[in-house]
């Protein structure tokens, strides 16, 4: 699948294309910010695709008629108000996806193209319809990041980045070969090898502190995919080689919202006769599920495995230490020594 970055170069390559000058590789390749060999890749997909890219042997150079343009999508009344509605969406500024401002400018252009019977009827849908995304790093300062890494990704080319990495608590410098950019957990990331581990890493954009395109490249593992990856990590965070079993037991007055949504690939509920739901998934690694669990407070309690038990009770230890003042505890701890 085309990424966006390659999408926007191709259409404002086109627009190049059908000034009605003759256009040499280099200038093209100057133009749209790419390497000549990335250019001739371009040139070849939109003569593949039927679009009279025209070679002029005299100029050595390449141009189009003005007259052509991608080929028309028949689109259905319902096709049509689903691409607004997301369009509109994840454009927004405010609360949209981060970096994808130009999808708004598209479902304006998708409305405006049209018939004018159909123009107040869409608008009129669209605009009692709308998806709302959670609360996310806005990643003020990452947008050059990403379209960096978009393009590394098209041409692949190496990174070379400086990060700061919480983990290591401190920044590292690493040749970074991303193979793929995805948002999830309220932030995009990336995901690829990194040179000073030694394997393959996810990235937030927001800690990048500086990137720069390398002319190494790369390729990407053709058995590579985001959930063999991710494997069976409750979100993002897979711990290798700890795929346990658990299982939650849901108090009734939260466990039919649970039983609503699908929180994990593996899970799978069991009504008991008393109300309680218990929920049973199969995750590579606890930390991640336990922050989860402990969202639900007293009205979650884990059955297994006793390691996630121990890790929930200690996290609930740490909260009372946190709320409770220091003389109250000095005070609960003389009652258990009168006590004994």
């Amino acid at each position: 699948m085309a990424s966006i970055s390659k999408i926007r170069r191709m259409l404002k390559l086109i627009e190049r294309l059908q000034t009605g000058g003759v256009c040499n590789s280099k200038d093209l390749a100057e133009f749209c910010g790419v390497s000549r060999r990335t250019i001739f890749r371009d040139l070849r997909m939109l003569q593949d695709s039927g679009l009279p890219v025209l070679y002029d042997e005299e100029r050595q150079g390449y141009w189009m008629t003005t007259a052509s343009f991608l080929p028309p999508t028949d689109l259905t009344l319902a096709e049509t108000l689903a691409l607004i509605v997301l369009s509109r969406s994840l454009g927004r500024e405010d609360q949209g996806l981060p970096f994808f401002q130009a999808a708004r400018d598209a479902s304006l252009k998708l409305v405006s193209n049209l018939p004018g019977n159909l123009q107040h009827e869409i608008g009129e849908l669209a605009d009692v319809i709308d998806v709302r995304l959670s609360r996310h790093n806005p990643l003020d300062d990452a947008q050059p990041h990403h379209e960096l890494l978009m393009r590394a990704i098209t041409d692949r080319r190496s990174v070379r980045l400086t990060y700061n990495s919480l983990f290591e608590q401190k920044e590292l410098r690493t040749l970074f070969s991303p193979y793929r950019l995805f948002f999830a957990r309220r932030s995009w990331y990336a995901i690829g090898r990194s040179s000073v581990h030694r394997a393959v890493r996810t990235l937030h954009l927001g800690r990048i502190v500086s990137a720069e395109v390398t002319e190494d490249t790369y390729e990407i593992p053709p058995r590579f995919s985001l959930a063999r990856y991710l494997g069976n990590a409750w979100h993002m965070i897979r711990e290798r080689g700890k795929r346990t079993d658990v299982t939650i037991r849901f108090q009734p007055r939260v466990a039919t919202n649970v039983a609503e949504v699908t929180w994990h690939k593996t899970q799978s509920v069991t009504w008991n006769d008393d109300g309680t739901m218990d929920f049973r998934v199969t995750v590579d690694g606890l930390k991640e599920i336990s922050w989860w669990i402990l969202g639900y407070g007293e009205q979650a309690e884990v059955l297994e495995p006793k390691e996630l038990r121990d890790m929930i009770v200690g996290h609930a230890q740490g909260m009372i230490d946190r709320y409770q003042p220091k003389r109250k505890r000095k005070a609960a701890s003389r009652r258990k020594k009168l006590a004994k």
